[in-house]
C-alpha cells in the first residue's frame, strides 16, 4: 500500500516552520483523538498517521532525508519510523502528549479555538494536492546523476485574477456564518457539563470568505489547468522505486492556497548488456574455447563506456573477474560498487566433419581430460571471494 505524504497528512507546505508543523499536528491529532472519536477505527488510523508524520517532520535530520528521498529514506533497516500500523497508542501519548498541553480538554468543553489555517500563504484557500510522475533513467544517468527538464501538466495559479478566484477586489466578502474564522462551534449539554464541538464552516468550506463575483477564466478556483517545465536534479546512485520530492512543484491550491509537492518515482531503463544488482553491475562474457586455452584480451561494456580486460591462459568457465569501482555509487554515502564479469566458455553447437576429427584427437590427450585439483575453488568459494 502506498504511504501518504507526510506534509499532506498534516496539511502544511514543505517550507513550513517547526512551529507550524507542531501546530498542524496538534490540530489534526485533536480532530482524530480517540477520546473524541470513540470506537472509530478510521479516526484512530488517521491519529496514528499524524503521529508518524510529526515524528519525522519534527526532527531536522529525518525531515531532510524525507525531503530528498521520501519514504524510501525510512525503509526497513534504515532506522526510520516503524509505521502507523505498528504504533501503540500509549507510545504516541508518551512521546508527543506534551505538545497538547492542558487545553486539549478545554477545546472539548468550551476552550479556545483559533483561526483555520488552510496552508495558504495568504491565510485563505486550500493547499494543492501532490502530483506524482514517473521518470525513467538509463544506467549512466543513475550512476552520475543528471538534471532533467520535464514538462508537467498540472494546475497553475490563474494569472487573470492573481489566484484569488475573484473578478475584482470587491468580489470577496467575509463569511457571515463563521465571521471569517472558517469554523463553527456548537455547544451541547451533557452529564459532564457543556461540551463544545468545532467543525468546518459549511458555508465557506473553512476558508473564512466567500467569492461573490467569480473570475471568468478560472470560475472562482484561482487556478487553471496548464503546463510548467520543472527542473529535476537527480542525485548519483538512485535506484528503481526510489522517490524524490520537489517542494511546491505540485498542483497549485485553490484561491491562493499553497502548492502541493511533485513526487518523482524513479524507474530503471533496462541495459542491453549489463544487469544491476544493488551497487554492483553484472556482465556475462562469452569466450571461445581457444581463447580460454591460450588467453586473450577482450573489451567489455561498462556503465560509462568500455574497458579492456585480460583473460589469462587456462581460464575456466564460471570464472568471475571484478572491475573495482565500476559499479554504482551510494546515493547517501561515499561507497561505490564493482562490475562483476562472469566468464562463459562457448561450446560449439554445430561442427564440421574435420572439426570432429580434430576434437576426437584432442579428446585422447591427457591435457584435455578434466583435472580439477585441490586448489581449484568451488563456485561458492568464487562468489564469496568476489564479495569479500
Amino acid at each position: 500500500m502506498t504511504k501518504k505524504d507526510y506534509y499532506e497528512i498534516l496539511n502544511v507546505s514543505k517550507s513550513a516552520s517547526a512551529d507550524e508543523i507542531k501546530k498542524a499536528y496538534r490540530k489534526v491529532a485533536m480532530q482524530f483523538h480517540p477520546d473524541r472519536n470513540p470506537g472509530n477505527k478510521e479516526a484512530e488510523e488517521k491519529f496514528k498517521e499524524a503521529a508518524e508524520a510529526y515524528e519525522v517532520l519534527s526532527d531536522a535530520d529525518k525531515r531532510a532525508k524525507y525531503d530528498r528521498y521520501g519514504h524510501a529514506a525510512f525503509a526497513p533497516g534504515s532506522g526510520g519510523f516503524s509505521g502507523s500500523q505498528n504504533v501503540n497508542m500509549e507510545d504516541i501519548f508518551s512521546q508527543f502528549g506534551d505538545i497538547f498541553g492542558d487545553d486539549i480538554f478545554g477545546s472539548f468543553f468550551g476552550g479556545g479555538g483559533g483561526r483555520r489555517s488552510g496552508g495558504s500563504s495568504r491565510g485563505y484557500g486550500t493547499r494543492g494536492s501532490n502530483l506524482r510522475i514517473k521518470l525513467k533513467l538509463n544506467y549512466e544517468e543513475m550512476s552520475k546523476g543528471v538534471t532533467k527538464n520535464i514538462k508537467v501538466k498540472k494546475y497553475v495559479p490563474c494569472s487573470t485574477c492573481n489566484a484569488s478566484g475573484a473578478k475584482d477586489k470587491g468580489g470577496v466578502q467575509t463569511c457571515n456564518t463563521c465571521g471569517g474564522s472558517g469554523q463553527v462551534r456548537k455547544v451541547t449539554s451533557t452529564f459532564l457539563g457543556q461540551m463544545q464541538t468545532v467543525s468546518t464552516c459549511p458555508t465557506c468550506n473553512g476558508e473564512g470568505s466567500i467569492i461573490t463575483n467569480k473570475c471568468t477564466v478560472c470560475k472562482g478556483e484561482g487556478r487553471v489547468y496548464g503546463e510548467e517545465t520543472v527542473n529535476i536534479n537527480i542525485p548519483a546512485g538512485v535506484q528503481e522505486g526510489m522517490q524524490l520530492s520537489l517542494s511546491g512543484k505540485g498542483n497549485a491550491g485553490e484561491r491562493g492556497g499553497g502548492p502541493g509537492d511533485l513526487i518523482v518515482l524513479i524507474e530503471e531503463e533496462a541495459h542491453k548488456e549489463l544487469q544491476r544488482d544493488g551497487l554492483n553491475v553484472a556482465y556475462e562474457l562469452h569466450i571461445s574455447f581457444p581463447d580460454a586455452v591460450f588467453g586473450t584480451n577482450v573489451e567489455v561494456p561498462t556503465i560509462d563506456g568500455r574497458a579492456k580486460i585480460k583473460i589469462p591462459p587456462g581460464t575456466q568457465s564460471g570464472k568471475i573477474f571484478r572491475l573495482k569501482g565500476k559499479g554504482f555509487p551510494e546515493v547517501n554515502g561515499y561507497g561505490k560498487g564493482d562490475q562483476l564479469i562472469h566468464v562463459n566458455v562457448w561450446t560449439p553447437q554445430n561442427v564440421t566433419h574435420e572439426e570432429k576429427e580434430m576434437l576426437n584427437q584432442m579428446n585422447d590427450s591427457p591435457n584435455f581430460k578434466p583435472q580439477p585439483g585441490k586448489s581449484e575453488k568451488s563456485f561458492f568459494d568464487k562468489v564469496k571471494e568476489v564479495f569479500s
